[in-house]
């Protein structure tokens, strides 16, 4: 458990938060590439870390971010038009590019000397895997954008749902790094089966262990932390090991063990202190689900499951249309799709979970190793020290990878992936 301090520091992002500035030193995916893909289409309102934004491809193709309200009376840029290489605002017809350079002043007179010196604020952009990244600290700060670990290369194939969530940051990603909910949470859609290896169809998930009680061993890294969920596979229990190695990337990712078919991700981006962004995605396998598909698997489709802000036709006031009847013939939720039952546990726990009261368990090592990580990084950057992943050494995140398989109980995970000849179980 946490003191109420300690969880303000894990949780809070607005304002001068620590955590909030910690966040500002990373590149930062605020909204998809599909929300603003039009030239001269309509401006995006982008909402992150308690801050409002437009963003908008201007005419040539070129993305701009730049903060809400005009400059010149505060009107909302997000009605503006967006026309001729610029962001015309409504009310006086000021006009900003993609660089904030106010272009155009439809109120003032030609020989105002206004004319080429206002300019807005603007933020350093760029698109890559799915996602619009923008530097969201002061300028001159800015390091080179880094891909992500879940796109290494531009053709990369990534497939990506989107949810609105009322619930704060912490508590969400504490969901992704928690291998043992997955056992029974998601037990009618990860299921026990004789495979080598994780597997997955256009209806499941699969596993080899039928293992609930995972034990967890975890190691700190310079990027954040991963761990080993270590089960009885269902074959060579004696001899062999089912281990499952998460990794987070502090502060937005979490790296899911994969499957057969295609590696798994998520990217969690805070909104406010009580709201956040939640991304699944499938990457980078040879069956990497289209995006249409992956949102179908998981049900998380715009305009049937969700709306127009991709918030979610479940919601607390309907039960999350939760179906009594699906669980009495078996199924052990009663709620379809994998998010959609992540998304019940985290709204139930209110906006802002209470941790000063939970118990924890020996299945909970993660979360009390994300917790002390965490809150011992936000307490850092309040002291004026550096941002968690920002110091040397720098390890390349494209370099980074979750791993699952089963292995001679002698092999050590944290070894994984540095020695070529470590094959799991046939």
């Amino acid at each position: 458990m946490l003191t109420a301090e300690e969880n303000d520091l894990l949780c809070r992002v607005t304002g001068d938060a620590p955590m909030g500035k910690l966040m500002r030193a990373h590149w930062t995916p605020v909204c998809l590439v599909e929300e603003v893909a039009e030239p001269d289409g309509t401006p995006l309102l982008v909402e992150a870390l308690g801050q409002r934004y437009v963003c908008f491809r201007n005419t040539e193709g070129r993305l701009g971010l730049l903060d809400e309200l005009c400059p010149h009376r505060r009107a909302s840029l997000v009605y503006g038009r967006n026309e001729e290489c610029g962001l015309r605002c409504l009310y006086h017809g000021w006009k900003f590019d993609v660089d904030g350079n106010c272009v155009a002043m439809s109120s003032e007179p030609e020989n105002s000397p206004l004319h080429g010196k206002v300019r807005h604020r603007a933020y350093p952009v760029r698109e890559w895997g799915g996602f619009v990244w923008a530097w969201l600290g002061a300028e001159e700060d800015a390091p080179p954008f880094e891909p992500p670990a879940f796109c290494p290369t531009e053709d990369t194939p990534v497939a990506i749902l989107k949810m609105r969530i009322p619930a704060n940051w912490a508590q969400i990603t504490e969901g992704q790094i928690d291998s043992a909910h997955s056992s029974s949470l998601h037990s009618s859609d990860m299921k026990p089966a004789r495979v080598k290896g994780a597997a997955a169809d256009e209806t499941s998930w699969y596993r080899p262990s039928t293992d609930k009680s995972p034990r967890m061993q975890t190691e700190t890294t310079p990027y954040g932390f991963h761990y080993a969920a270590i089960r009885k596979p269902i074959r060579h229990p004696a001899t062999h090991n089912y281990l499952r190695i998460t990794e987070y990337i502090a502060p937005y990712t979490s790296l899911i063990p994969p499957n057969a078919s295609y590696n798994v991700a998520t990217v969690i981006v805070p909104v406010d202190d009580e709201t956040t962004h939640f991304h699944f995605i499938a990457w980078g396998g040879e069956a990497t689900p289209s995006t249409e598909e992956w949102r179908a698997f998981n049900h998380v489709v715009p305009g049937v499951n969700l709306d127009a802000r991709w918030v979610s036709e479940r919601q607390a006031e309907n039960k999350f249309l939760q179906d009594r009847a699906m669980m009495k013939e078996g199924n052990f939720t009663g709620v379809k799709g994998i998010p959609n039952q992540d998304v019940v546990m985290w709204v139930s726990m209110g906006a802002i979970v209470d941790r000063t009261s939970d118990i924890l368990g020996a299945s909970d090592l993660a979360i009390v190793e994300f917790r002390r990580l965490m809150v011992d990084a936000a307490q850092r950057v309040a002291g004026g020290g550096p941002a968690i992943g920002t110091e040397a050494p720098r390890v390349p995140h494209v370099t980074i990878a979750s791993r699952e398989g089963v292995y001679p109980k002698e092999q050590d995970w944290r070894e994984l992936g540095k020695d070529s000849g470590n094959v799991a179980a046939e």
